[in-house]
């Protein structure tokens, strides 16, 4: 019996594992830049003096609208908060 596959194993690979045409779709995209801007917000985070809090408290604030998009389904906004997580850096 072969055991099953990891469902988010798209997310151990990068980017390059979210090329159009390889059968990912928009929720493992939007996945995937929940899970990059999460990291970034680690950093603001760090950053001395609470330089970048207000950088973390906006991400955050993406971060939040983004997975409720994905629990409501709503592709429109997963379309939108994708576009704008891919920008972030």
């Amino acid at each position: 019996m072969n055991a099953p596959s990891d469902p988010l194993e798209f997310l151990n690979g990068g980017p390059e594992n979210l090329r159009q045409g390889t059968g990912n779709d928009l929720v493992q995209s939007l996945l995937y830049e929940i899970v990059r801007v999460k990291d970034l917000i680690k950093y603001y985070e760090e950053l001395p003096g609470g330089a970048g809090q207000l950088g973390a408290a906006i991400l955050k604030e993406l971060v939040a609208e983004a997975y409720n998009s994905l629990v409501n389904y709503d592709t429109e906004l997963m379309s939108k908060y994708y576009d704008l997580l891919q920008n972030c850096d």
